[in-house]
């Protein structure tokens, strides 16, 4: 018996969860795959915002662990990128899931990384490692974000080419979609960047932005605590470095009670 068939008896009783039925699967590479669910009418959140993500165990308690919704606020399932960890206690059986299948899905969705953290500015920077890369799906696809920028940046930094597993979205297919095109066609920015292996942007991302390649690959001028904002997701030693160059430039940091120059998430671990 699949033992995610357990799940909707036992959270009809909870109330804590939405059970969801999954309706794609996308295996990227061994340790990447990403998975969409149903969407409950009632669930509500934010883009950039994370809920818990889970299985029933067989003892009857949930398993569970944070994910970034990585579809936009209006869309009408809920998309999430995870890793593999072969002995991770949640995600060695959820890369196992199958159109079907049913998760638990968390009502209460939370997160800084949204925009009503962050001052009004003029470019907004997304800066994400691996499958930090999931709030920027969402970001990058809300028709909020770039009414209230006129630059939208997103960084992907990986370690294998293997591991840009959105750059045709990000590359090509939003500013080619016919709903939102239009608007994202001009603003949107996306540059990958891969540390193991020979690519065109190679090196990590705090090197790259230290050395100015950035900032010319792209045509724009340095960080500018007066005009860009920044927000950050992905692995922590990372987020550290991250965090203190823009310290180190005079950025504040926000929050939804006292909006900033740049957001990060801390939400996140591998399981």
């Amino acid at each position: 018996m699949n033992d995610v068939s357990l799940v909707q008896p036992a959270l009809k009783a909870s109330g804590a969860f939405f059970v969801e039925t999954v309706t794609w699967v996308q295996h990227w590479t061994d340790t990447l795959f990403s998975f969409r669910t149903t969407r409950d009418a009632a669930l509500r959140f934010s883009s950039g915002q994370f809920v818990m993500v889970g299985l029933m165990k067989d003892d009857g308690k949930p398993l569970l662990r944070a994910y970034s919704i990585a579809s936009p606020s209006w869309h009408e399932e809920l998309e999430f990128y995870s890793i593999k960890v072969p002995d991770g206690p949640l995600t060695s059986r959820l890369q196992n899931i199958k159109v079907g299948d049913q998760v638990l899905i968390g009502r209460k969705p939370t997160g800084t990384l949204v925009l009503d953290g962050l001052k009004p500015g003029k470019r907004l920077y997304m800066l994400g490692t691996g499958t930090g890369l999931a709030p920027w799906l969402s970001l990058a696809r809300d028709p909020e974000v770039y009414d209230r920028f006129d630059d939208v940046i997103v960084t992907h930094t990986v370690r294998s080419v293997a591991d840009l597993n959105y750059a045709d979205l990000l590359d090509h297919e939003l500013a080619q979609d016919e709903i939102l095109g239009e608007l994202i066609g001009p603003k949107l920015k996306y540059y990958p960047t891969v540390t193991r292996e020979p690519f065109k942007t190679q090196g990590r991302i705090t090197d790259l932005i230290a050395s100015g390649q950035m900032f010319r690959d792209l045509g724009l001028p340095p960080f500018n605590p007066a005009e860009d904002r920044v927000m950050l997701c992905g692995g922590p030693s990372v987020l550290v470095d991250l965090k203190q160059q823009l310290l180190d430039l005079g950025y504040v940091e926000g929050s939804l009670a006292s909006p900033g120059d740049f957001v990060l998430e801390r939400a996140f671990v591998e399981t």
